[in-house]
C-alpha cells in the first residue's frame, strides 16, 4: 500500500501493548511517535492481560479484556509479557503484529520483528536489525556546549556495582574545565549508599536530581539541551537514547559479570566510535562526536511502511 494515500483516510487504529515496564513503553512509544509522523493514527495504550487471558483469546478470537476499544489493525509490543496479547490481536483482528525485541516466540508467528543486532537476528523478510533499542529521542539542531548530563545505573544480572572507583571517575568528569554545568542523576537500581554519595556531590555547576523527582520528558529535555553526556556501562538503554539525541556519550565503566549480549552490544559501539570509556586519570580530554546520530525510529517507521504494514482499508469496529 502507497503510505501517501492512507492520509486520505480515516487514521489506522493501533493498539500500543504494555507490560507496565518504563523501558519497553519506551520502545514502543518511540516507533509509534515515528509511525504517526508519516500516518495518522489512532492510538490507544493496552495493558497486557495475564497470559491466561491472552491464551484464550487466541483460542476464542475474542478479547474481554479490552472490551470497548476499535478493532485494532495494527499493534504493537515490548517485552516478553506482551507476546501472547499481540497474538490475540492478530487472531481476533488480522492485526498486523510488531514486536520491539527478539521474542521469546517463533519469529513467524509475529509480522514484523525488531531485533538488536546483538541479539544475532537471523535475516527473514519479517525481521528488521535496529542498531539497539529503538527509543523516541529526537536529536535538536544545536547542543550546549557547557552543558553535561551524568547518568547512573546500578547492579544487574550484567554489571557489578563498585561504588568507590565509579564515585572516583565521576569526580574526575566534574573536575573537567568542560563543559561548566553538569547535571547528575540516577535510576531505580542505584544502591540507596550510593544515592546518598550523589546528593553530596551537589555544588555550584552540579545539580543532582534523583529519578524519583523527573517527570516523564526530564531525560528528553535534558538529554536535548546536553552536549556532553557520561553513563554508566550498564545502562544501555540511556546510551542509545543520548546517541539518537545527537549527544557525545562516553562510558564510566563497571565491572563485567560472565559475558552476555549487552556485552556485546557495548563493545559494538566501541569498535564503532559511537561512544568512548572513561580512562582512571583522564582529565583533560573532550568527548568526540560520534560518526552519526542514531536516527532508528524514523528509519524503522519508514522499512515497516515499506513492506506494508499498514492495512488496505482502515477499520471502526468495536472489540467484541
Amino acid at each position: 500500500m502507497n503510505p501517501a494515500a492512507q492520509t486520505e483516510n480515516s487514521p489506522v487504529i493501533l493498539w500500543q501493548i504494555c507490560d507496565g515496564k518504563r523501558g519497553h513503553l519506551s520502545q514502543s512509544t518511540g516507533l509509534i511517535q515515528a509511525l504517526h509522523r508519516r500516518v495518522p493514527l489512532a492510538v490507544h495504550r493496552v495493558t497486557a492481560p495475564p497470559l491466561s487471558q491472552s491464551l484464550a483469546s487466541c483460542l476464542t478470537g475474542k478479547t474481554p479484556w479490552a472490551q470497548d476499544l476499535p478493532a485494532p489493525q495494527v499493534a504493537v509490543g515490548a517485552g516478553h509479557a506482551t507476546h501472547a496479547a499481540l497474538l490475540a490481536a492478530r487472531r481476533a483482528y488480522r492485526a498486523r503484529t510488531v514486536v520491539l525485541m527478539r521474542p521469546s516466540l517463533p519469529l513467524d508467528w509475529f509480522d514484523y520483528c525488531l531485533v538488536p543486532a546483538h541479539d544475532d537476528p537471523p535475516a527473514r523478510d519479517n525481521v528488521i536489525v535496529t542498531a539497539g533499542a529503538v527509543n523516541p529521542m529526537q536529536a535538536p539542531k544545536d547542543h550546549d556546549p557547557e552543558r553535561g548530563l551524568i547518568l547512573v545505573g546500578g547492579p544487574s544480572r550484567h554489571y557489578r556495582m563498585e561504588a568507590p572507583a565509579l564515585l572516583s571517575r565521576i569526580r574526575q568528569v566534574l573536575a573537567r574545565t568542560s563543559p561548566r554545568y553538569w547535571t547528575l542523576s540516577n535510576s531505580p537500581r542505584t544502591p540507596a549508599q550510593l544515592n546518598r554519595e550523589l546528593i553530596g556531590l551537589q555544588a555550584a555547576g552540579v545539580e543532582v536530581t534523583l529519578w524519583d523527582q523527573c517527570g516523564p520528558d526530564w531525560l528528553a529535555e535534558t538529554l536535548a539541551r546536553a552536549r556532553d553526556v557520561w553513563v554508566t556501562e550498564d545502562s544501555v538503554s540511556m546510551i542509545y537514547e543520548a546517541l539518537t539525541a545527537g549527544c557525545r556519550v562516553g562510558l564510566l565503566p563497571l565491572p563485567r559479570k560472565p559475558a552476555s549480549r549487552l556485552h556485546r552490544a557495548i563493545d559494538l559501539l566501541l569498535e564503532q566510535g559511537f561512544v568512548c570509556t572513561h580512562n582512571e586519570g583522564e582529565t583533560g580530554a573532550e568527548l568526540t562526536a560520534p560518526p552519526r546520530t542514531l536516527d532508528e525510529a524514523n528509519r524503522c517507521a519508514g522499512l515497516l511502511l515499506e513492506k506494508g504494514l499498514l492495512p488496505e482499508t482502515p477499520g471502526s469496529a468495536t472489540c467484541p
